[in-house]
């Protein structure tokens, strides 16, 4: 009717940010359990949460239910699931041997973790979406988890080199995400498309191997992913390296004059 104004209501979309919410809760989960000290159930629960959070944006984008609302509030999650647990399972863990060291590498993770972010919100609608700038801080958080889940399965974890190798990461870990190295995003799989029989057997085969051997598998994954990005960054140098090379060499007798 005429006069009448039409009130329209405002809502989120339910579907993907019940997993943000769900990665977040895992996220939170991990940093009680790892304050009581149950590093190994902590170390899974950010697994759990990396799957959670890589689930809410595929659905977005297969329901097309994306949305501003949805991209800050999967930001803040990441914070507390990516940031604050992995930080917080290391100090616990290890790094509070080195007492003020170790927690000020802690913070760092943190902070390079809030600023990954940050600068991924600005800079998402410019960058190339095959390629994340830096470490995502989901495979960071999962670098981290997977080494204290690796280590207490396979190691003594009172031993100096364990504590020298966590501090390392860690700080390495916290450059990488702050990095402008690229690293594949994987988006371009697309779960509705056909993939050849191969690729079903090669995700069976991976899945089995995971599931034979969780704690060293997830290790090993998270590990290849964050060398992937500083690799491919040396192999791009390389060719274009060559390519200068082949431009500034000229074939004999290219610089004499004609007729000569």
């Amino acid at each position: 009717m005429t006069g009448h104004t039409v009130i329209r209501r405002k809502g989120i979309y339910f579907l993907p940010n019940f997993f943000t919410t769900a990665a977040l809760f895992f996220g939170f989960y991990s940093i009680l359990l790892a304050m009581d000290e149950d590093f190994v159930l902590a170390a899974a629960f950010l697994f759990i949460a990396i799957i959670s959070d890589g689930l809410d944006g595929r659905i977005a984008r297969m329901t097309n239910t994306q949305s501003d609302f949805g991209e800050q509030y999967d930001s803040l999650a990441d914070l507390v699931s990516f940031g604050l647990a992995p930080a917080l399972l290391m100090h616990q863990w290890m790094l509070s041997q080195l007492g003020k060291l170790g927690g000020l590498a802690c913070f760092v993770y943190v902070t390079t973790t809030a600023l990954r972010l940050a600068r991924f919100n600005v800079q998402q609608v410019q960058l190339d979406k095959l390629f994340f700038q830096g470490l995502p801080s989901p495979a960071g958080a999962a670098l981290l988890a997977g080494t204290v889940l690796v280590t207490e399965k396979y190691a003594r974890t009172d031993g100096i080199l364990i504590l020298l190798f966590s501090f390392l990461l860690t700080l390495c870990a916290s450059a990488l995400m702050v990095s402008a190295i690229r690293y594949h995003s994987c988006k371009q799989f697309d779960l509705k498309s056909r993939v050849p029989l191969l690729g079903i057997v090669m995700v069976m085969v991976v899945i089995a191997l995971i599931a034979s051997n969780p704690s060293l598998f997830l290790f090993l994954l998270a590990l290849l992913y964050a060398l992937s990005g500083p690799v491919l960054t040396l192999l791009q140098m390389q060719q274009r390296h060559r390519a200068r090379r082949r431009r500034n060499i000229r074939p004999p007798g290219a610089e004499a004059g004609p007729g000569k």
